[in-house]
């Protein structure tokens, strides 16, 4: 959802977009004794936490960049913006 609506204010501005790119998947498992005290059957809880991410290329100069990635984003997801000088 954040990388299609960066995309569309990308082109709505007439700029060069690629992506979005999806990385692989990152899968974090936790796996965690049920008993507190360590006595009885061996039962176990499986915890896992999946991070998804995308690579959106942008060719435009920072401001407009900064410009674009003022929207509203929902919580429990990460943006991270790299601004490179080439």
């Amino acid at each position: 959802k954040v990388c299609s609506e960066l995309k569309n204010k990308a082109l709505e501005k007439n700029l060069k977009v690629t992506g979005p790119v999806r990385m692989p998947t990152k899968k974090l498992k936790l796996l965690v004794r049920k008993s507190p005290c360590g006595e009885g059957t061996n039962t176990y809880d499986r915890w896992q936490m999946r991070i998804h991410k995308r690579i959106l290329d942008l060719h435009s100069p920072s401001e407009v960049v900064r410009q674009l990635t003022n929207i509203s984003i929902d919580p429990g997801v990460d943006v991270e913006v790299i601004i490179a000088n080439s």
